[in-house]
């Protein structure tokens, strides 16, 4: 659910919905980033502002009307954006969500790559705790002596899941970087809060874990995403025109982000640790 206010401007003319235009900016509302989604339309008839998430607002603008109206528009109702940004994120925080707790019985279920895979715990004679992935389980095994040891189980699978998302980060990072005609060292894989991945002012390019839990073109969305900083550094039209040289329906897999990745943080606390 998201919020709209409007403006009138006259007829736009025409009796389809059509989307003439989209542009992306980055406005620093705030002291906080939000981008702001330019789109023309043909059938709206009014400039309006439609909050979608505490990070996303969209500026509908008709056919005939002014971008500099509309975006004059834009500053002149901050304060009633910011409003509805606070009651978003206040909506968000009376209703958190359930993490999902493993109980270590053979029940337990985590995604990886898209997929919900079950989660083995298997007692053996090794003397170390070990985690084997493969196209139909995640399985830990265990001396008998540590199957209670819930934390050390945990600790272990989570830094076999970080071996994992530094594998696939690094796998896309040089195909990625090679379509672009760049170069690119390690991803830093850490267990970032906020952001999904950043991109250094020296190119070094830092990943959350948890990405390996998405499906692998969400994945690869954020690989581009940060390596067309490289290029660009800012949030310009010709960073996401580039973006989307790279990747045509990135929209998708951003919208997915958006969407479902609050429940990647559902899996696991975290581990505060970057390598």
């Amino acid at each position: 659910m998201h919020t709209t206010l409007k403006l009138p401007t006259g007829s736009a003319g025409g009796c389809l919905e059509a989307v003439l235009e989209v542009q992306k900016l980055q406005f620093d509302l705030f002291d906080d980033r939000y981008e702001v989604i330019e789109r023309v339309s043909a059938k709206s008839r009014n400039i309006r502002i439609e909050v979608r998430s505490p990070r996303e607002v969209v500026l509908v603008i008709p056919r005939h009307a002014p971008k500099y109206a509309a975006r004059d528009f834009l500053k002149s109702r901050e304060g009633w954006i910011q409003q509805k940004i606070a009651e978003m994120r206040q909506r968000h925080a009376d209703a958190p969500l359930d993490p999902q707790r493993l109980n270590w019985d053979n029940r337990d279920r985590i995604p990886l790559r898209g997929i919900d895979l079950p989660l083995r715990v298997v007692s053996t004679s090794m003397r170390n705790i070990s985690v084997r992935v493969d196209d139909e389980a995640i399985s830990v095994f265990s001396p008998s002596a540590q199957l209670g040891d819930r934390t050390k189980l945990q600790r272990v699978l989570v830094q076999e899941l970080q071996r994992q998302a530094r594998q696939d980060a690094q796998r896309m990072m040089n195909e990625e970087a090679a379509r672009l005609g760049i170069r690119v060292g390690e991803p830093r894989i850490g267990d970032q809060k906020t952001l999904w991945g950043s991109c250094a002012a020296d190119g070094g390019i830092s990943l959350s874990w948890r990405l390996v839990m998405a499906p692998p073109a969400v994945f690869r969305y954020v690989v581009i995403h940060e390596l067309c900083h490289i290029k660009h550094h800012d949030h310009s039209d010709a960073f996401w025109a580039l973006v989307e040289q790279q990747m045509p329906d990135f929209d998708t897999h951003r919208t997915w982000l958006r969407d479902q990745g609050a429940r990647l943080h559902l899996y696991l606390p975290s581990s505060r640790s970057a390598n």
